[in-house]
């Protein structure tokens, strides 16, 4: 006679509502599925011939981008498992700035891997194992055995060296453009170094879209292009005293409401010259401390903008408090919340403060002269389209976050697949000589590797399979730095990466992102793999109250 063990997911366990889900076919398989499916919607997406994907969100924006970071923040994953490897993904985007789609389709191919040895039989605490030797092995053969420069980090690199490292990244996005966008990037950077390189600011280099034009127009202004002109008649100024009020410039208001009696012509008359006289005395006050600028986080009233410019001080409104923190350390001031000239501590000093037009639009700049260090530079970027200039931005982004990487840590290893195929290779032969089931799935590991060099073969439209084979025939052969050659017109579309001959300029990436993204995606494969029920609870919702008979019955 056999005893029936109730299940866990009885009928008086869970309230009525709740979704249990269990076992292999239920859990395990349901999450690799929708992993695989989150990570194929941002493959197509990789490289430089990846193809862009118009998204609209919840709140009717567009946007066409082929940066995985911006696709998985505007769509929204409902999936548990599928957000796991969005939660990596993040990470990698908060710590590196880069590598975001690397992230996820490594993951995606690993949790495919891993279901054909699951359907086999394997548990998957044995995968799991396989695949943290896997890791420890192949994070070690990237440190020792494929970096192959580094950027000078004392002295500064130069601006020529410090493109050539970013280029890659930037050609990722923005392909035919990066040579160009990486020597902006280059230079804004250079313009804004501190002493120590690994101090870097990313939010030191600033980013101003305007329409009209074309990209090769796009330059860097040493300081702060703000979009807006000047409030009052005073648009420029030469080394000018800058006061920066996050309180409004206007008549005060009072707390209380009062009645005021007028008893003829002369009390109305003198009813708001007192008020007058106070804020004529600030403004006096302002002006005999020598202050030309003026930057307001509140509003302006007229009143107090007629005194302005009857006292020749140029008014700039900043309603962002992030620019206004930014303004502050362009100028070096510091915020006042009262009304009244600044202390020299609290005031700030710039060299050339000026209102031009750039492709119709007036905008501001606030710059220092040549020779003295900034805190603050920007990228004025040119282009025909919201939409293109939205992208350009996000490349710019991916160029400076790789500045701040290669300055902490300025190690290279060869790209466009080269040191995947390399991985791949080495860590299929070290599961070969493991003893025990983990082999399999370390051997799975080194086979996830390929999705790389497979991804970008497929996005420019070569034979996958053959460029895969050509490339473990280059690595077996010890050319180490042989990767995807996306602009080949016959097989074997292979190149040799780091041949500084090449006219196209070598292929690197930073060393520190790519150790990020596969420890992260392989960490995010494994956290998929543990789970093995899903319980999803009933959704919280308000009943509608009941009604006592008939709502039209009285």
């Amino acid at each position: 006679m056999s005893l029936k063990v109730p299940k866990a997911s009885g009928p008086d366990l869970f309230k009525p509502g709740y979704k249990h889900l269990s076992g292999l076919e239920e859990s395990v398989l349901r999450n690799i599925a929708a992993a695989g499916e989150l990570s194929e919607i941002v493959r197509t997406s990789f490289g430089p011939n990846g193809r862009n994907k118009l998204i609209i969100n919840h709140l009717g924006r567009l946007f066409v981008t082929n940066d995985a970071a911006t696709i998985i923040r505007e769509i929204e994953v409902a999936h548990p498992a599928a957000k796991l490897l969005v939660m990596a993904a993040q990470a990698q985007e908060a710590e590196m700035g880069d590598a975001t789609n690397l992230v996820l389709i490594f993951a995606g191919e690993l949790l495919k891997r891993a279901e054909h040895l699951l359907t086999m039989g394997l548990h998957p605490s044995e995968v799991i194992q396989g695949y943290e030797m896997a890791l420890e092995k192949g994070r070690e053969e990237l440190e020792t055995e494929l970096v192959t420069s580094t950027m000078p980090n004392q002295p500064l690199p130069t601006v020529d060296q410090l493109a050539a490292a970013i280029a890659p990244s930037l050609a990722s996005k923005q392909p035919g453009s990066e040579r160009f966008l990486s020597h902006l990037v280059a230079e804004a950077a250079l313009t804004v170094m501190p002493k120590n390189p690994r101090d870097f600011n990313v939010d030191s280099v600033r980013v101003v879209k305007i329409m009209g034009g074309s990209l090769d127009k796009s330059r860097v202004v040493r300081g702060m292009v703000f979009g807006r002109e000047p409030e009052g008649t005073v648009k420029s100024a030469k080394k000018a005293k800058v006061a920066v009020y996050t309180c409004g410039l206007d008549i005060s208001q009072t707390e209380t409401k009062g009645t005021v009696l007028l008893k003829n012509a002369n009390d109305l008359l003198d009813f708001t010259r007192g008020e007058e006289r106070q804020l004529e005395g600030y403004i006096s006050e302002i002006a005999d401390s020598d202050v030309k600028l003026v930057i307001a986080g509140s509003g302006v009233g007229d009143l107090a903008l007629h005194y302005f410019n009857r006292f020749g001080i140029a008014v700039v409104k900043c309603l962002s408090k992030f620019d206004l923190r930014r303004l502050c350390r362009v100028f070096g001031a510091t915020p006042l919340a009262r009304l009244g000239a600044p202390t020299p501590e609290e005031a700030g000093f710039i060299d050339v403060f000026e209102t031009i037009e750039i492709g119709g639009d007036r905008v501001t700049v606030f710059r220092q002269e040549q020779g003295e260090k900034t805190r603050t530079a920007t990228i004025v970027l040119r282009g025909a389209t919201s939409n293109h200039l939205d992208d350009l931005e996000r490349s710019i982004d991916d160029g400076v976050n790789n500045v701040r990487i290669l300055l902490r840590d300025g190690r290279l290893v060869p790209g466009a697949g080269a040191s995947e195929i390399e991985l791949a290779r080495r860590v299929q032969d070290y599961g070969a000589k493991t003893p025990g089931l983990a082999q399999h799935a370390i051997r799975r590991w080194g086979e996830s590797m390929e999705v790389v060099p497979r991804t970008l073969a497929e996005n420019a439209g070569l034979a996958a399979e053959d460029v895969v084979a050509a490339l473990y025939g280059a690595h077996s052969n010890d050319e180490v730095d042989a990767g995807v050659d996306i602009d080949a017109e016959n097989p074997p579309a292979i190149r040799r990466v780091t041949d500084t001959n090449d006219p196209r300029g070598t292929v690197l990436d930073a060393y520190a992102a790519k150790d990020w993204a596969i420890k992260l995606a392989t960490e995010a494969a494994i956290s998929v793999l543990r789970v093995d029920s899903i319980i999803v609870a009933k959704q919280a919702g308000i009943a509608p109250p009941k009604q006592q008979g008939h709502w039209d019955e009285d």
